[in-house]
């Protein structure tokens, strides 16, 4: 355990930012998810409403520094192809 003031912070401050991140990761693989689900049912309506909610999260996660912009940039490609590719 730490035991000068300043470590004992940086611990604190770090478990409050593994908590946020793990809240926005988690949402992210919610958003994911319902893409998925939509794409499974065969729905284009519900798949495209979902991908753009999808998008705007990983956006968000990746501007607040959870992801990385090339990973939600892939992350994003790949769901739009499976998008695109169920509606044709």
């Amino acid at each position: 355990m730490a035991n000068i003031k300043s470590a004992k912070k940086r611990i604190l401050v770090t478990e409050k930012k593994e908590e946020r991140n793990k809240a926005i990761r988690s949402a992210v693989k919610t958003a994911v998810k319902k893409v998925y689900v939509a794409i499974d049912a065969n729905d284009a309506e519900a798949a495209k409403a979902a991908l753009l909610s999808a998008t705007s999260v990983i956006d968000k996660a990746t501007r607040k520094g959870v992801y990385h912009k090339n990973y939600a940039s892939r992350k994003i490609s790949r769901l739009s192809l499976a998008v695109n590719k169920m509606s044709r």
